[in-house]
C-alpha cells in the first residue's frame, strides 16, 4: 500500500500535521466530490429523479456501512450523531424501576447523559472506576453478577487514553448474563476491524467524523435483528412505517428493519459523504488502515517516552488504538497543546492529556513536527 500517495486525498496536510482525527477530523478529496455530485444534482435536477439520484444512493451506502461493520443492510439506520443513536436505546427500552446500566467513569459525555436521564424512570447508571485510563474487564464481569444489570453501555476505544476495550469478551459476558450491549464506536470505526456478530453487539452507535473521516451530522445505529422488537422508536413519522410512500394513508406499522428509527427527511448531502468515506476505508481496506495506525501511534508514543514524557494510553498491543496521550515534563497539557498548534501541529487536551491521534495519511515528518514542536 502506497501510503503516501494517500496525502494526496488530504489537503490539509500540505500545512498542518493534523493530528487529532479522535475529535473531528478533515474530510477528504473523496467526500468533498461526493458533496459536489450531491449539489449538482439537487441543483440541476431538485427532486425530479428522486428515487434514482437520492434513495439509491441512500440504500447504497446503507449496505456499505453494513459490510463496514459485518451486518445486514436492514440492521443499519442513518443518524445525525452518536449521541442519537444511543439515546434511541435509551429512550426505546421497556426499562423498570430497578434496573442497572453498567457503564464506566472513563466514558465521554455522549455515552452517560442518555443513561443518566433514566433515573426519572427508576433506572440506575453504574459508574464503574477505571484505573489508569482502562476499565478492567473484571469489574464488568462483577457488575453483571446483579440480576439487575440490564445493558451494558461502553465505547470500543476510551476517548481519553485510547485504551481498546475487549468487545469480543463484554459480548460473550453479556450473552452468558443476560443483558445488552450496547456500544459508542466513534473511536474505533474507520481504524480498527469491527464485527458486530463476532461481538455479540446488539446495539452501536457512531457519528462519522472521526476515524471515518466523514462529515459531521451523519453517522451510523445499528440494531441487530433479533433486538429490533424490543427497541421502540419514540419518535414515529413517514418514513417509520412500512408503506413509506403511500402518504394518503394513515397507517402504525413500522418497518421490520431499523430504518423504522429514521422517522423523516434523510439527512441526503451527509449521506453522500459519508458513503465516500466508508467507501474510501473499504477500499484500503480496514485490516490494513489498523496496521498503519497502530505503527504510528506506537512510533510515537515510543519516540515521546525517549524524550522523557509521560505516556498515559496503554502500551500492550491487545489495548492500543490510535490514540496516544501523554504529559510532556512539568508543563499542564493545556499549554502544551496550545505550543503545539501554534506550531501547527493538531492536537488538543482530554482527560489529563495531551492527545494525538495519527491516522493512515500521516507521515513520519508529522511526527516529528511534533516532536520537534515540543
Amino acid at each position: 500500500m502506497n501510503w503516501e500517495r494517500t496525502r494526496s486525498f488530504f489537503p490539509v496536510a500540505a500545512e498542518v500535521a493534523y493530528l487529532n482525527h479522535a475529535g473531528v477530523a478533515p474530510i477528504s478529496t473523496r467526500v468533498e466530490e461526493a458533496f459536489r455530485r450531491y449539489l449538482a444534482l439537487a441543483t440541476a435536477r431538485g427532486a425530479l429523479d428522486y428515487a434514482e439520484d437520492y434513495d439509491a444512493e441512500i440504500e447504497r451506502v446503507r449496505a456499505r456501512a453494513a459490510l463496514l461493520l459485518g451486518a445486514s443492510a436492514d440492521e443499519i439506520a442513518f443518524a445525525k450523531n452518536t449521541t442519537e443513536g444511543l439515546g434511541l436505546v435509551a429512550t426505546g427500552l421497556d426499562w423498570r424501576p430497578g434496573d442497572q446500566v453498567v457503564s464506566c467513569d472513563l466514558e465521554y459525555p455522549s455515552n452517560v447523559y442518555p443513561w443518566w436521564s433514566l433515573r426519572s424512570r427508576g433506572v440506575e447508571t453504574l459508574m464503574l472506576r477505571g484505573r489508569e485510563g482502562r476499565l478492567p474487564i473484571e469489574a464488568v464481569e462483577d457488575a453483571l453478577r446483579s440480576p439487575r444489570a440490564r445493558l451494558v453501555a461502553l465505547s470500543s476505544v476510551e476517548f481519553g487514553s485510547g485504551a481498546r476495550n475487549d468487545l469480543e469478551r463484554l459480548g460473550r459476558l453479556c450473552q452468558e448474563r443476560g443483558a445488552l450491549f450496547c456500544v459508542d464506536a466513534i473511536q474505533s470505526l474507520g481504524c480498527l476491524p469491527l464485527d458486530v456478530g463476532r461481538c455479540g453487539i446488539d446495539f452501536l452507535a457512531a457519528d462519522g467524523h472521526k476515524w471515518l473521516l466523514g462529515p459531521e451530522g451523519c453517522g451510523i445505529f445499528y440494531c441487530a435483528r433479533r433486538v429490533i422488537d424490543r427497541l421502540q422508536p419514540r419518535i414515529v413519522g413517514w418514513r417509520s412505517v412500512a408503506r413509506d410512500r403511500d402518504f394518503d394513508t394513515y397507517q402504525t406499522e413500522l418497518k421490520p428493519t431499523a430504518g423504522r428509527f429514521e422517522e423523516g427527511t434523510p439527512n441526503t448531502a451527509g449521506i453522500f459523504g459519508l458513503g465516500a468515506a466508508i467507501d474510501l476505508a473499504l477500499e484500503l481496506g480496514i485490516e490494513r488502515i489498523a496496521a498503519r495506525v497502530l505503527g504510528l501511534s506506537a512510533r510515537l508514543a515510543a519516540e515521546l517516552a525517549e524524550r522523557g514524557a509521560q505516556l498515559l494510553s496503554p502500551q500492550e498491543d491487545a489495548l492500543r488504538s490510535g490514540i496516544v496521550s501523554f504529559r510532556w515534563r512539568d508543563e499542564e497539557p493545556a499549554r502544551t497543546a496550545a505550543r503545539l498548534r501554534a506550531a501547527q501541529v493538531f492536537v488538543v487536551a482530554r482527560r489529563g492529556g495531551v492527545r494525538a491521534s495519527p491516522h493512515y495519511y500521516n507521515h513520519e515528518g508529522d511526527l516529528q513536527r511534533l516532536l520537534a514542536a515540543l
